[in-house]
């Protein structure tokens, strides 16, 4: 699977969003964190202001429900535009029929696990994924300490996900930097979330390119154990 970097706009000028996701056009998307004050301790935007960043950017957008009640507003993400709708385990009461719906309204759907959910009980709804997200922080806040107990569960995933035969996605989110990025990436993980290592770097769009370039020349994972 192809690297992929996704710049949290979480870490950007929020009175200058356009203007940050002009910054990477070289990201492979943009990473939207809405988040609630109920679900996670933080208040940020809504659908209103994706609705107006669909309009100043080409870049697709990955947008992150950290929020209550997901099964009631994660499809009007996808019917606006966004190109993947991902909702927390923790949240959604009915995920299965949340994700089919953000399939049917035709963006990618994405299931999140907080760093203290295992992530075994849920294998059998992989079918039912095109993106699985492991925080690698407690989600709520930027600029957090990666969390390297997540690894072994990193790890774990990908072999669920190789065993599942299923061309899903796995996302980290929470710490991404040019220190971290290669143990996510050896661990399993193919799609990166970073937010200050983008947004505080002098160039954006080079900081793209140096944990693209990371990530791609760490040594993956072994598909022995999944017979692959």
């Amino acid at each position: 699977m192809a690297v992929q970097i996704s710049p949290s706009i979480l870490s950007a000028d929020f009175a200058r969003l356009a203007e940050a996701a002009a910054a990477v056009p070289n990201a492979d998307w943009l990473h939207v964190d809405v988040m609630d004050n109920h679900f996670v301790p933080n208040l940020t935007l809504g659908l209103p202001v994706v609705e107006s960043l669909l309009k100043a950017t080409s870049t697709p957008l990955d947008c992150h429900l950290m929020i209550e009640d997901p099964d009631r507003w994660a499809p009007a993400y996808a019917e606006a535009g966004a190109g993947s709708v991902t909702v927390h385990v923790e949240a959604a009461k009915a995920p299965v029929r949340t994700l089919r719906q953000i399939r049917r309204a035709g963006a990618r759907a994405g299931l999140a696990l907080n760093p203290a959910t295992p992530v075994e009980p849920y294998e059998d709804l992989l079918g039912e994924l095109d993106m699985l997200l492991l925080m690698t922080v407690d989600p709520g806040f930027g600029g957090q300490k990666f969390l390297d107990i997540v690894l072994p569960k990193i790890r774990r995933a990908r072999e669920l996900i190789d065993r599942h035969g299923g061309q899903i996605w796995l996302q980290v989110d929470g710490g991404v930097s040019d220190t971290t990025i290669e143990r996510c990436a050896e661990a399993g993980a193919d799609v990166f979330v970073a937010g200050n290592a983008v947004y505080g770097a002098e160039d954006p769009a080079r900081a793209v390119d140096g944990l693209r370039a990371l990530a791609a020349s760490a040594e993956p994972p072994s598909r022995g154990l999944t017979g692959r």
